[in-house]
């Protein structure tokens, strides 16, 4: 199948081949389809599969029928909802690509940023905005924007924004776009509170499944490099140096991600940091840097592993795990995508062997576990089952001869309890909100 057998205008088709797309991923060939014919969509697809173009090129096709260029609209047509600044600003760029031969005019609405360009550029007009929950309320209050005229609505990432609190803002922008508008959802998961909402604000949407909740891509190589915790630093500075390419790091805090960015940049990598305490120009500019290539290193909490655009991203190296298994998916998904082959890297000390079996767990899968040369743990991961580490493991009668009272406690085994309390902890906490 190709994109010119789907419906679609000489115009976006012109759009589609200037950026070397000819054959659309299965989320496109089903979703496109669909939405062309007023359906509503509930559409179950992962950060990767093409789910942008997946709506925005469907909905260019019906508010401009044969790329026809309509009179500017005074309020907009259709409005986009995303979970962050991050994602929302990729989405306009992608409207902004596929209709530039038909003139569409759009707008980003988020936070973080002053409120008054995006009040000028409502008042001249727009017939799309692409915006997050928190900013849109914002001025929906101050009466800057118009919805009355919503034709088409769509909800990206629906299952990260209510992850992220919006429910309520959610429910008060829906309840005050018209009624008689076709509404398009894409999740990676359906929990149950997405189908009460789809179910009270839906029109007998139809379903696709694109791939199962929480899967990976069949492209990604999975590794695992035991290190103790005090050399993670610099066991991620050897594999930077064996390999050139842009690599995206995870840490699981602020902090961690600063105080890295730093240890990097003075090792003559250049490196930048991007987590909820950077204001929304200094993020804009580190995932540019990134893409273009002046930084080669870009350090992330995990605000950052679900909506970022990044084409072509070879590896991903996991330096500190994450506390829940399923943002292992999410953070990994930003490479190995569009059918390119990716590595993820985990550097795992003992105190997160805990967290590595949860994600084993989860994608019901091995993952291989390698020692590196020179790095090698003082102890081995102890993981499910004799062998897992890539070591034969102690027997429990070994352990049985050897009374409790006289084994030694090492720094290992205290870092691994306080890993296993902390991550106890983080389970019972709500998630945390960001702002947008």
């Amino acid at each position: 199948m190709s994109f010119d057998t789907l419906g679609l205008s000489p115009a976006l088709l012109r759009a589609l081949e200037e950026q070397g797309y000819t054959q659309p991923t299965p989320v496109q060939s089903e979703a496109i389809p669909v939405v062309l014919a007023g359906h509503d969509l509930m559409a179950g697809a992962q950060t990767g599969t093409g789910k942008t173009a997946a709506f925005a090129l469907p909905v260019l096709e019906r508010l401009y029928p044969d790329g026809k260029r309509m009179p500017l609209a005074r309020r907009p047509r259709a409005l986009i909802l995303t979970p962050t600044r991050e994602l929302a600003a990729q989405v306009q760029e992608s409207v902004r690509t596929y209709s530039k031969h038909i003139g569409v005019k759009s707008a980003t609405v988020f936070g973080g940023v002053g409120m008054g360009p995006q009040i000028d550029a409502l008042r001249r007009g727009v017939d799309i905005v692409v915006a997050t929950p928190g900013r849109l309320l914002d001025h929906m209050q101050r009466r800057t924007v118009d919805l009355a005229g919503i034709e088409i609505l769509i909800l990206d990432e629906a299952d990260r924004m209510l992850d992220m609190g919006f429910l309520p803002a959610m429910k008060r922008v829906l309840g005050a776009l018209p009624t008689a508008r076709q509404t398009l959802l894409f999740s990676a998961t359906f929990s149950t509170e997405i189908k009460g909402l789809a179910a009270q604000f839906m029109r007998s949407p139809q379903e696709i499944q694109i791939a199962k909740p929480n899967s990976v891509a069949s492209t990604v190589t999975h590794r695992v490099h035991p290190v103790n915790m005090e050399a993670k630093r610099d066991l991620l500075l050897h594999l930077l140096s064996l390999d050139g390419s842009q690599t995206l790091v995870f840490c699981r805090t602020k902090h961690g991600s600063d105080k890295l960015t730093r240890q990097l940049e003075k090792s003559g990598l250049r490196a930048a940091a991007i987590h909820g305490n950077k204001s929304q120009n200094q993020r804009t500019r580190a995932l540019a840097d990134f893409k273009s290539g002046r930084i080669n290193v870009l350090v992330a909490t995990d605000i950052a592993a679900r909506g970022l655009d990044i084409d072509q991203l070879p590896m991903v190296i996991n330096f500190d795990l994450p506390m829940v298994a399923e943002d292992y998916v999410h953070r990994i998904g930003r490479t190995g995508r569009a059918g390119s082959e990716g590595l993820a890297i985990s550097l795992v000390s003992r105190a997160e062997e805990g967290l590595l079996r949860d994600i084993r767990k989860l994608l019901k899968q091995d993952i291989a576990i390698v020692d590196v040369p020179g790095f090698e743990p003082s102890q081995p991961l102890r993981l499910d089952g004799p062998g897992a580490s890539g070591r034969p493991q102690p027997s429990r009668s070994q352990h049985a001869r050897r009374p409790h009272a006289q084994q030694p406690r090492g720094k290992g085994d205290n870092e691994h309890a306080a890993a296993n309390k902390q991550r106890r902890q983080w389970r019972g906490k709500p998630k945390a909100t960001l702002q947008s």
